[in-house]
Formats: C-alpha cells, structure tokens, sequence
C-alpha cells in the first residue's frame, strides 16, 4: 500500500462527512457551509474558498438552545 493517496493535488475543503442540512440554519451541520456554497465549492477560486473558510467558526450551524422535550409537546397541543 502506497501513501499515493494523501498526496493528490484536491481542493482543501471543511467537510467532515457529517453531512445534514439543519432546517433553521439551512447550513450542513458537519461543516456550516450553506448548500449555495457546498454546490459551488468546486468552482470557487482559492480566494472565495479562502473567504469562506475564515467566517466557518463564527458560524452557528444547528441552534444551541432545546426545543424543549416533553413539556413544550405537552404545552403545545394544550
């Protein structure tokens, strides 16, 4: 077995293969990337992709709070 593999001139991206596209936030959960930016990335020039990157930890892909369990099911019918 070569190392050939992790040699390969690809695209640097932040997928993390945790791939789900969080409903509020419309961003992908593994990476917070939105799906505009996931579709394009290819395409992007090292300078977008570079933009996008840097403003990826201010990101909030899925909502900190809870939806709140059992009781906000119960409220919510009452």
């Amino acid at each position: 077995m070569t190392d050939d593999v992790w040699k390969r001139q690809e695209i640097e991206s932040p997928c993390i293969k945790l791939c789900v596209i969080q409903p509020q936030t419309r961003l992908c959960t593994g990476c917070a990337r939105s799906i505009d930016e996931i579709t394009r990335w290819s395409k992007m020039s090292p300078a977008e992709r570079a933009e996008i990157m840097a403003a990826l930890p201010t990101r909030t892909a899925a909502p900190k709070a809870r939806r709140g369990g059992r009781a906000a099911r119960l409220q919510s019918k009452s």
